[in-house]
């Protein structure tokens, strides 16, 4: 999250000074305005944290040359002199633009510390080697500004979260936690099984949907294009012929038409309607929606449903340390296992009755609605008999075995379904090929 100074005056004429956290300078505007009126103070400048292109000589002989990030580059200019460098040339870099970094290269920096940190490797010393070893640029940066701040002595957690838009929120708020915690390999190291299952999660998905959305897609193109082109050469042969067309071949000739007349038209409902599908699934409204209903899909459904669960209580595992911690543990959670419904009904109702009602943990799980009676069991078994933390982790490891097992019967079964609809529709058009080949020129006329 970017930073942004603000340089103010008191009503008394003091000077006043300081750095806050934003997503845009829109924002930045409002906190810091807010925070004015609370304060009263006067807004003089608001100054956002920029990166500058430097040239200086070191040692009065070697030439260098790189990026550092400041709010003005006057401070870049000194920072380079207190290091005696002599400083040839200071500018904004134009196009600060930084690409998330793949979700594979999230997973291994989170797998390889993880691994490291049970290695017993100094954490300093794990993230330099990072920093010297990772290629990808955005994610190298931001390694790098962590570890930065790490040595200047700021907040962890803060310093996580400042990289929550290259990290991911859920990443960037557990290793953020694990600085601070006890045990810091455990949650490094549920954190990179999160990250694994969810990233082969979405990889199967992708494999049982999209490909075959994909070849149906080209199949419906390919059908457009004969029933538009190809078959009214030969269809319009018979018509000026005279010759009247079977009822398959003249339906098949009136779809023909009506695409051929209303192309423009239908191009345009087409890509209108997929960029409105798109846009409208980015508004948090039909997200929650859509989240809500998503488990009630056949199939697919129940495998997403029982995955979120297995997100949620792999989290739950790495984070509750007993019955004193359990509500941010379980908000946490909540907040981890990517379903806006789901986390709805864990911190709208399940925590509220902990909270204000003192109801177990269970009851509240049970009221929220959102877990299944296997889940359920499970945590009023491991409640009963004070293993509350490992239930949670046999419910992540049980619900993972039985989603990767059925998704690829899924993936199976969908395959299927593809290549039934491709014979389908591949026997319909040789039908209406064969009636068009029967049709015989009336000789009486």
């Amino acid at each position: 999250m970017p930073d942004f100074r603000f340089e103010g005056t008191s009503f008394y004429g003091k000077s006043i000074h300081g750095v806050i956290q934003a997503d845009n300078l829109s924002r930045a505007k409002k906190k810091i305005g807010t925070l004015a009126s609370s304060r009263r103070f006067v807004v003089n400048k608001i100054l956002s944290r920029r990166t500058f292109l430097y040239r200086a000589i070191k040692d009065g002989v070697t030439p260098i040359s790189g990026e550092q990030k400041a709010f003005t580059k006057a401070e870049v200019k000194e920072a380079l002199e207190r290091l005696g460098h002599t400083v040839t040339k200071v500018q904004p870099k134009l196009f600060d633009f930084r690409m998330k970094p793949p979700e594979t290269e999230i997973v291994t920096f989170v797998r390889v510390s993880a691994d490291m940190l049970r290695e017993k490797l100094p954490f300093n010393e794990i993230l330099q080697l990072l920093v010297n070893d990772i290629e990808n640029i955005t994610l190298r940066e931001s390694i790098r500004e962590i570890n930065n701040d790490l040595h200047q002595g700021k907040d962890s957690e803060e310093s996580f979260i400042r990289q929550e838009k290259c990290l991911g929120k859920f990443t960037a708020r557990m290793l953020g936690l694990a600085s601070k915690s006890g045990n810091m390999v455990d949650i490094y190291e549920s954190t990179a099984t999160f990250l694994e299952r969810n990233s082969e999660f979405k990889k199967s998905i992708k494999s049982a949907l999209i490909m075959p959305l994909f070849t149906l897609l080209i199949l419906f193109g390919a059908v457009i294009f004969y029933i538009a082109y190809i078959f009214p050469q030969t269809a319009e042969l018979f018509l000026r012929m005279k010759i009247e067309l079977p009822p398959m071949t003249a339906g098949t000739m009136k779809v023909s038409d009506f695409l051929i007349d209303n192309m423009l038209i239908l191009s345009i409902i087409t890509i209108l309607s997929g960029v409105g599908i798109v846009l409208l699934l980015q508004v948090p409204k039909v997200q929650f929606l859509k989240d809500r209903f998503i488990f009630k899909i056949p199939v697919i459904g129940t495998l997403i449903h029982k995955t979120t669960i297995e997100i949620f209580c792999r989290v739950f595992y790495a984070l509750y340390s007993g019955s004193g911690e359990s509500v941010d543990a379980v908000k946490l959670a909540a907040e981890a296992c990517g379903n806006k419904y789901m986390e709805h009904r864990i911190k709208k109702v399940a925590i509220p009755m902990m909270l204000k009602q003192g109801v177990g943990l269970v009851k509240a799980f049970e009221a929220s609605e959102v877990f299944t009676k296997t889940a359920l069991s499970r945590f009023n078994a491991g409640a009963e008999t004070g293993t509350l933390k490992q239930a949670a982790k046999q419910i992540a490891n049980y619900y993972q075995k039985e989603t990767v097992y059925k998704l690829k019967n899924v993936v199976d079964f969908v395959q299927l379904m593809v290549a039934m609809v491709i014979m389908v529709v591949m026997t319909a058009l040789t039908v209406v090929s064969t009636e068009t080949a029967t049709i015989k020129p009336n000789m009486n006329k």
